[in-house]
Formats: structure tokens, C-alpha cells, sequence
């Protein structure tokens, strides 16, 4: 029988090995965002030989409901230049990628941001992956925020009960945005400085949207709107329209791959758009207008002219009545090279399982910038601007099934531009784009403003790359320089009113 010295010798032994037992179970916890935080770091950027200090604030910032409660947090990067003591005259752009599941990665970190993806002078990956300084950023001349929507990069619904269709359609997206918007130029106290929306893909319709929510509900006015490959806006062109839309894309990648006439190849791209487009506008579309009712001669014309710009056989048109979809055309214009290509930038090419098909196994062009950016982001925040989490960030998330009714985001645009004076819009394309094709983009500019009041205060700046022009040094460049002069030319001379003459 034990002592009770022996007794209490047991037990604390027994006690201690519950300590260390329970010490070695994981601890609980819940892989979730912060619904509001931040953390702020310093840095600088040279532009144009100009070093320019700044300071980055990576973090979140609610989505509430009318009762004040948090609903979702969206995740956002604000970059500020620091050495700039009056900021009511400094502009504030906003920025939106697309998808519409899509996080706002693409531009940040490979367009107008202070830092860039480490690829090659025309996009492509490299390794090591990483991020480097981006010495054309457009930080010398506005701040920037980088915003993430619903379910999009570390932005997450918080309330298990909140319904995801309040977020999820194109003028859901748009409401909400706009609260978020107007709280946020609230505590960064930005409201008398000049606000700029771009947006990319998806995002244009977004912004298109945003330019009349903010005007006409949050009572908040810009001066500019940029669309880069910009989609449809809600600007009717089915039937001929659309198919006859499609031959200058077509005509800029067969250029660029060589399978046009020797006489073509001879001439710049520019010079073969334009001819491109005299030939959609006056020949094609008029004779796909009129269907089966063409003349035999007309219709002979179009086939002949719309293979010449193409690189297609005159017998392939013709079997698709002249209206060849893009996809076949993905896989068809170098099925002879066993080869496709991209769907948002037709200068990547890709390796199909077999030759035969109408469409491409996969798109090469995401493929690839999917092997850069990802890589790219998921460092980038953790180390250089100290945010982390154990969230996923998510480079596509999902969005279900996306509510497009009612989307007059076009002409949403219009009249926040009629409404105000001030209000400029620019429209950046690329050439071999087939997603949202530069043509078709120039088509939106046209019919945006049906009266041609507003002709003036409307712009296009073309590219010779994709649908993410950036990607492309030389057009990163351009394209910067572009957002840089626009900014300046919007800018109205102090005291000048905002009024029609």
C-alpha cells in the first residue's frame, strides 16, 4: 500500500502528464479574413528617373447591410504617394479586374502598379518567379487602389446567413461596390481629389456601371473612365453585326502568324487593319445583312475578301456561310502546324491532344499567365507588403451563377457622362484579342453615344498585343503613358465649371 507521500508523488506525475497531453492537442481555429484590418508598409519606386516614396496599405474593409452589420469584407491595396502634401488636387484611380470571378491581380501586378510580374519583353513566363520594380507605373501622377469584389482574391462573405445572390449580378455588383466606394474615400478623406475608374474585361462593365451608381446614388462625380478590353456594355449587336465584327481580329493574328498574301504580309499591321476594316464595314456586313437574298456576285465577293483577311480558305468560309466562329478560327488558322491559339491573346500558341476539332483543349494565353501571376501574388503580399493569412487567394473564385439581366451599363455610361460635364472616357484595345476583339470595342465608342454629342470626350488607343496589352513591354509603356496624358487633358484648369455651353 502507498504512502501518502507516494499517493501525491502519483498524482502530480498524472497532472502533468494531462498538461503535456493537452499542450500537444492542435489548437481549434477557423481559416477566415479579418473583416476589417490592415497593415502599411513603406516604399519607393523610380518612374522616369523620378524616385518616388510611397506608402502601401494591404487590407480589408466591410460590406455592410442596411442595419450596419458586416456582411462580406473585400480585400483591397491602396498605393499613396507620400511626399505629396495637397492631395485634393491628386487624383484617386479605382481599379477592377474582371471575370467576373476574377481578383484585381492582373493589372496590379503587371500594369499600372509599383511593382510587376518577372516575365520576358513580350509576357511570357521566367523563372525565378517574382515581382520587380515597374518603372512605368502610374504612381508618379495618381494614387491607387486595387480592389478585390466578393469571393475574388481574399475577399469573402463573413455572415453564413447573408445570400450570395446580393452580390453576384451585374447590377448587384454594381450596388454594393458603390457602398464600399463611398466609405472608403471617406476614411482615406479623398473626396475633393479628381476620381478615376478603370477597369479590365469584366471589369468595364463593372466600372460602366459604377460611373452612374456613384453619381446618381452615393452623389460622388468623376473625371474620367478608363474601359480596358472592354466587353459588350449591354450594346446590342447580334446577327450580322456580330459575325461580321469578328474579321479585323481575325485579319491582325493572321497577319501576325504570316498567313496572309505576300502582298499583306509586306505591310504594316495598321495598313491591313485598315483595310480590313473599310472591307467589314462596306463590303461584308451589308452582304451578310441581307442573308440568302444576297446576290450571287456580292456574296462571291464577301467570301473571296473575307478568306483574304483572314488566312482562311475561301472554301471554309463558305461553309460557315461567312460566319466563322471564333473558336474554330482558335483552332483552325494553325491546325497545318499542329498548333492553336489563344483565345485572349492570339499570339500564344498550344498543343491540342489532336489536330482534328472546331476548338481548342485548352486556352494557351491563361495558361501562361496563370504560371506567372500566381506565383507572383501569393509571394508578393506575404513578404513585400506583409499581409498574411492562411486564406486562400483566390486568382478566379467562384461567383455561381452570375444575374446578367438588366445589364445597360453602356448606356449607364452615357448619361453619368451626360449628367457631367467633366466626365471622360478612354478605351484601350488589343489587336489580337479574341475574347473582347479591338473592333468590336470600337463598335461600343460608336454606339455609346448615339446623338455623337459626346464624340469629343471619347477616345480609343489600340496596341499591337492581347486582351492584358500590358503583358508586352513596349505596349506596358504606351499604354501607361496613355492613362498618364489622359489623366492631364481631363483635368480641368481651376474655377473652370462643370457645364454645357
Amino acid at each position: 500500500m502507498p504512502t501518502s507521500e507516494g499517493w501525491a508523488q502519483e498524482s502530480a506525475e498524472q497532472d502533468q502528464a494531462k498538461t503535456e497531453e493537452k499542450s500537444q492537442k492542435p489548437k481549434e481555429f477557423v481559416r477566415e479574413i479579418p473583416t476589417e484590418t490592415s497593415v502599411v508598409t513603406q516604399h519607393e519606386v523610380t518612374v522616369n528617373g523620378e524616385t518616388i516614396p510611397y506608402e502601401a496599405t494591404a487590407g480589408t474593409q466591410p460590406v455592410w447591410d442596411d442595419k450596419g452589420k458586416p456582411l462580406a469584407t473585400l480585400f483591397y491595396t491602396f498605393y499613396r504617394r507620400t511626399d505629396v502634401e495637397d492631395t485634393d488636387r491628386r487624383p484617386l484611380l479605382i481599379s477592377f479586374n474582371g471575370g467576373p470571378g476574377s481578383a484585381s491581380v492582373w493589372m496590379h501586378l503587371a500594369y499600372t502598379g509599383p511593382r510587376m510580374l518577372n516575365i520576358d519583353e513580350e509576357g511570357y513566363p521566367v523563372q525565378p518567379y517574382g515581382v520587380r520594380e515597374n518603372p512605368h507605373t502610374i504612381l508618379d501622377i495618381a494614387d491607387i487602389v486595387y480592389v478585390n469584389p466578393v469571393n475574388t482574391g481574399y475577399s469573402r462573405i463573413v455572415n453564413e446567413k447573408a445570400d450570395p445572390k446580393q452580390f453576384f449580378g451585374v447590377n448587384q455588383d454594381v450596388s454594393y461596390l458603390a457602398e464600399w466606394i463611398n466609405t472608403f474615400v471617406s476614411r482615406v478623406n479623398r473626396w475633393q481629389s479628381p476620381k478615376y475608374l478603370i477597369g479590365e474585361s469584366y471589369g468595364t462593365t463593372r466600372v460602366s456601371g459604377l460611373a452612374y451608381e456613384l453619381q446618381s446614388s452615393q452623389w460622388m462625380y468623376l473625371n474620367g473612365v478608363i474601359l480596358v478590353s472592354p466587353t459588350e456594355l449591354g450594346i446590342e449587336r447580334d446577327g450580322a453585326v456580330d459575325a461580321a465584327n469578328r474579321l479585323p481580329y481575325y485579319a491582325a493574328t493572321a497577319w501576325y502568324h504570316k498567313k496572309l498574301s505576300e502582298e499583306l504580309q509586306k505591310q504594316d499591321l495598321m495598313e491591313v487593319l485598315e483595310q480590313a476594316e473599310k472591307f467589314t464595314i462596306d463590303k461584308l456586313l451589308p452582304t451578310m445583312a441581307r442573308g440568302a437574298w444576297a446576290s450571287d456576285e456580292d456574296r462571291a465577293e464577301a467570301i473571296k475578301g473575307f478568306a483574304k483577311y483572314s488566312g482562311l480558305s475561301e472554301s471554309v468560309v463558305e461553309q460557315y456561310n461567312l460566319d466563322v466562329p471564333t473558336r474554330f478560327y482558335w483552332k483552325e488558322l494553325l491546325r497545318g502546324e499542329g498548333r492553336t491559339i489563344g483565345r485572349l491573346d492570339s499570339r500564344y500558341q498550344g498543343i491540342d491532344r489532336q489536330d482534328a476539332g472546331d476548338s481548342p483543349d485548352f486556352n494557351a494565353e491563361l495558361a501562361s499567365w496563370l504560371h506567372s501571376f500566381t506565383p507572383a501574388i501569393n509571394w508578393y503580399f506575404p513578404n513585400e507588403l506583409k499581409f498574411k493569412t492562411d486564406v486562400k487567394y483566390n486568382m478566379f473564385g467562384p461567383v455561381g451563377r452570375w444575374d446578367w439581366d438588366g445589364d445597360q451599363t453602356g448606356e449607364n455610361l452615357r448619361q453619368a457622362m451626360a449628367m457631367n460635364p467633366y466626365l471622360q472616357v478612354m478605351i484601350q484595345s488589343g489587336y489580337y484579342d479574341g475574347a473582347t476583339t479591338y473592333f468590336n470595342a470600337k463598335y461600343t465608342m460608336w454606339h455609346l453615344d448615339p446623338s455623337g454629342k459626346m464624340k469629343d470626350r471619347l477616345q480609343f488607343k489600340g496596341y499591337r498585343s492581347g486582351h492584358m496589352m500590358y503583358l508586352r513591354n513596349d505596349d506596358l509603356r504606351q499604354a501607361n503613358d496613355d492613362i498618364r496624358e489622359f489623366v492631364k487633358q481631363s483635368l480641368p484648369a481651376d474655377g473652370t465649371p462643370a457645364k454645357y455651353e
